[in-house]
């Protein structure tokens, strides 16, 4: 009889570890879901500051046509892409670069620079990038977490069993955005 109840206690503990196990990767990918919906939030919220930013430099520079339709469509593009994470970080890093261009277009007029409007919409949007790479790196130490449980041993064989798969890092490849920023203290 005792042997029964070693075999039965055996059961009951595997039983007990793979419904832990299934429990921390339900946790987990709820985790990941959550902080990549923040990162919406803050993408989001940069695409609605962007009308504001290109209207107001729209007032100082209507020359540099090419830069603002650039940004518009980045801005366009960024909202369209829905797919995976890897399509909306392409997309993001597009619009960070088209970004760059018309922060550098604003360089060349002081008046713009100096302007109330534009000073505001610039800060909120420096803060607003400021959240996404926070938000980025929320999202990509929990990515790490859930796909270390995946590949590991034994929570493997309950991630196989569940279905449970590696996510997507939200990175970007855009050698623009990796770019140190340059400073120079040269009079415009």
């Amino acid at each position: 009889m005792t042997p029964l109840y070693i075999a039965i206690g055996a059961v009951l503990l595997l039983a007990l570890a793979v419904v832990i196990s299934y429990n921390r990767f339900v946790r987990q990918r709820n985790l990941v879901q959550e902080s990549w919906r923040q990162i919406d939030v803050e993408l989001t919220r940069r695409h609605e500051l962007i009308p504001n930013l290109v209207e107001t430099v729209k007032g100082y520079a209507a020359h540099e046509r090419t830069v603002l339709s650039g940004v518009v469509q980045a801005r366009t593009a960024a909202m369209a892409a829905s797919g995976s994470v890897t399509a909306q970080a392409q997309a993001e890093s597009a619009l960070t670069g088209s970004l760059r261009g018309l922060l550098a277009v604003a360089e060349a007029y002081p008046d713009l620079k100096a302007a109330g409007p534009f000073q505001q919409l610039q800060a909120q949007l420096a803060e607003t990038e400021d959240r996404i790479a926070a938000g980025r790196r929320f999202y990509n130490g929990n990515v790490r977490a859930i796909n270390t449980r995946v590949e590991a041993f034994p929570s493997s064989i309950v991630a196989g069993a569940f279905h449970f798969t590696k996510m997507e890092y939200f990175e970007t490849d855009d050698p623009a955005v990796r770019a140190p920023v340059r400073v120079s203290f040269d009079p415009v």
